[in-house]
């Protein structure tokens, strides 16, 4: 009988390509990782990973048992969903993964939610933005995250996967004190076209998302400083640095130097639960969606949420 965790290991080097990455994905060292596969390669006698010139691959041998380890992996979470089911409560771990703003503005009130309802559900969380946190769950090292994607930048989800919305989340201009635009009552793409941006860095949504907000006026915009955290965005901005778009979602209190302005045609994200369909059946998914739609901030709107599988 082979060991998951030891499984699990080699299917994330499968997925990242290194053992950094694996290691990251995982919350393991590097050197945890390779010890794993290494005992690994003794339960099975096999040579599992190809590590000539710094670089790991998987062999033959590797690869039918990563492909067999989605199987088995699958086949466990059916069963825990049976045996949570059976229960008729919410038990066992519960993994959560929610980008930045989410965890701030409702993800960690819906957790403490949910540890106080149900004291055998071990609830954690992982922050991550929505890409990873697609990953994260279907290789089911998470069990359920929440995502957004922009009203003109939507995610492409795997058909292994459920979702329910959550609800939108508008989005306003913000501009130093002083800035020429900073006293109108309403900002346009074009009103914006020749100013220097704060933004997050290539590779993320709402770089994407604010590319394409100008693409109809044949421009691109300006992003001098690319900063994941929409704090630091704001500590940038404070200082006269650029302008940037803040999503209304965990704001939180902005400094007073700093003004914001409503942008029309307003952009918005659309935010969402996502989970595993094969575990559809456990009550801590139920559990935490209803959490989550609890304490998402615009519960008391009246807006219906939508699921699809």
């Amino acid at each position: 009988m082979f060991d998951l965790n030891r499984l699990r290991a080699l299917r994330a080097v499968a997925t990242h390509g290194s053992m950094t990455g694996a290691a990251a994905a995982l919350g393991y060292t590097p050197s945890a990782i390779s010890q794993q596969i290494a005992k690994l390669e003794r339960e099975t006698g096999s040579e599992l990973l190809d590590r000539q010139g710094g670089k790991v691959e998987l062999t033959p041998a590797g690869w039918l048992l990563a492909e067999a380890t989605d199987e088995v992996v699958a086949v466990l979470e059916r069963t825990r969903s049976r045996l949570e089911e059976q229960r008729d409560r919410p038990t066992g771990r519960l993994m959560l993964a929610a980008f930045p703003t989410a965890c701030r503005g409702f993800a960690a009130a819906a957790l403490a939610d949910l540890v106080r309802r149900h004291r055998t559900l071990d609830c954690q969380l992982v922050e991550a933005d929505p890409n990873r946190a697609i990953s994260l769950v279907v290789r089911g090292e998470a069990d359920l995250a929440v995502v957004h994607d922009w009203h003109n930048t939507p995610l492409t989800l795997p058909a292994s996967l459920s979702v329910t919305e959550l609800g939108e989340d508008i989005a306003d201009v913000a501009l130093p004190e002083g800035h020429p635009l900073a006293e109108r009552d309403v900002l346009t793409p074009y009103d914006l076209r020749k100013e220097r941006w704060i933004g997050q860095g290539s590779g993320a949504m709402c770089h994407e998302w604010l590319l394409r907000s100008f693409s109809d006026l044949g421009t691109e915009p300006d992003i001098p400083y690319q900063i994941e955290e929409y704090e630091s965005q704001i500590s940038l901005l404070a200082a006269g640095l650029g302008v940037t778009m803040l999503p209304r979602l965990g704001r939180g209190t902005l400094p007073p130097t700093v003004r914001v302005v409503p942008m029309q045609p307003a952009p918005s994200r659309r935010l969402s639960a996502i989970w595993r369909s094969q575990a559809d059946r456990r009550p801590a998914i139920h559990a935490t969606l209803a959490a989550l739609r609890g304490h998402w901030p615009g519960a008391n709107s009246g807006q219906p949420a939508r699921e699809s599988a």
